[in-house]
């Protein structure tokens, strides 16, 4: 996929953000969760969405509250389509009793 491609594609994915790494480019987007067990089910949450695309994006639980998750397909070193299917498919999720809100974030 082009860089031009993944930047009309980015708008539809809100919270995406696009990062080139080694080259290629991926989707990266953090959250602050509660507690570490709801980190664990953010994650879990996750997975079952991606097992079912047959998807398998980087997932990180970093430190007890930070998820991170970085998307892009392994076989071509860089972003399909299926990428972004995969990221408006989380961003579908209902994880907002996972979350920790910030007085920002209302």
């Amino acid at each position: 996929m082009t860089e031009e491609t993944a930047n009309i594609l980015i708008k539809r994915v809100p919270g995406w953000n696009l990062v080139k790494e080694n080259d290629s480019w991926k989707l990266h987007q953090s959250w602050k969760v509660k507690t570490f067990a709801k980190g664990m089910e953010f994650l879990r949450l996750v997975a079952d969405v991606a097992e079912g695309e047959g998807h398998h994006p980087d997932l990180h639980l970093v430190g007890w509250n930070n998820i991170k998750i970085d998307i892009w397909t392994h076989a071509v070193g860089g972003l399909t389509e299926n990428d972004f299917i995969l990221a408006a498919k989380i961003n579908g999720l209902n994880l907002h009793n996972l979350l920790r809100i910030t007085p920002t974030d209302k």
